[in-house]
């Protein structure tokens, strides 16, 4: 089951979700045909309960929205940290535990 504490972003809402937030953010790039995606969910899922009020975590379909070239995303899944709207790294694949590591650089 998805997380209410997981923000879907698109081209709307990403510059006052994430360029002008007030705390870190890490967002998943991912779409909903995408099989390593799915299965990095539940890890996003759970992050995003583990950390609510610390840090945002955000969800960008790939299919929906133009984020994704404006960060030079070519494959999902994707996880990338932003903090002070700088991005402080990403994980490319589906590796739980990179994912969870990038946490280090947001906490």
């Amino acid at each position: 089951m998805a997380s209410n504490n997981v923000i879907h972003l698109d081209d709307n809402n990403f510059v006052s979700e994430v360029a002008r937030s007030d705390k870190p953010v890490l967002i998943d790039f991912w779409a909903t045909w995408c099989g390593p995606c799915r299965a990095l969910a539940p890890t996003i899922d759970a992050i995003a309960d583990e950390y609510a009020g610390q840090i945002k975590v955000c969800k960008v379909d790939v299919d929906k929205s133009n984020i994704a070239g404006k960060y030079g995303i070519q494959s999902i899944p994707v996880v990338m940290a932003i903090k002070d709207g700088t991005e402080l790294g990403r994980v490319i694949g589906n590796y739980p535990a990179k994912v969870r590591d990038l946490l280090n650089l947001l906490t």
